[in-house]
């Protein structure tokens, strides 16, 4: 109950703006692609950043970093791609998803977080198999319609929270 209220004053907040949208849509979109790509389907796997997606569910800043960190493609068979990682479940390796929630704060300064928890390890046997992940997006309004704007993840390690974004300028550095 305490989600869906949060959800309520965050698109409270964002039509405050002048427009009632469902922050969470481009979040949600990209958590399906995700969920699907670990799921035990064998489908084919969705590239959370392809060209139509980048057209519609992006921030024009964060294609602009995307777009120049592609100049760089990780060693991938697609060629394209700036990373040799899922940036979602932050590793090359997962379970199919589970236990997945998702909770929108309120807009503050024009940005909406929305925190995405799941747990991807689920089926290994693995120590930290029942940890959770958590992912932080960063959702904005351009042209009338929420964008992400950034994708956060937390270090488990260092404790830092790491911005995709920041990554991305990094990568079209060439480090």
């Amino acid at each position: 109950m305490k989600t869906i209220a949060i959800v309520i004053t965050s698109l409270i907040a964002f039509s405050d703006i002048g427009h009632a949208a469902d922050i969470t849509a481009p979040v949600k979109e990209i958590m399906e692609a995700t969920k699907s790509n670990w799921a035990d389907n064998n489908s084919d796997w969705t590239d959370i950043f392809d060209a139509s997606r980048l057209d519609h569910l992006y921030s024009r800043d964060f294609v602009a970093k995307y777009q120049a960190a592609a100049q760089f493609p990780a060693v991938d068979d697609d060629g394209i791609s700036p990373f040799d990682y899922d940036v979602i479940v932050n590793g090359q390796d997962a379970c199919p998803l589970e236990d997945l929630t998702m909770a929108a704060a309120p807009v503050v300064d024009g940005v909406a977080e929305v925190t995405v928890r799941f747990r991807k390890s689920a089926c290994s046997d693995a120590p930290d198999a029942k940890d959770y992940t958590t992912v932080h997006f960063e959702v904005v309004e351009e042209g009338g319609k929420p964008v992400i704007d950034d994708i956060v993840t937390e270090n488990i390690e260092t404790q830092a929270r790491d911005s995709l974004k920041a990554t991305m300028a990094l990568i079209a550095k060439g480090q």
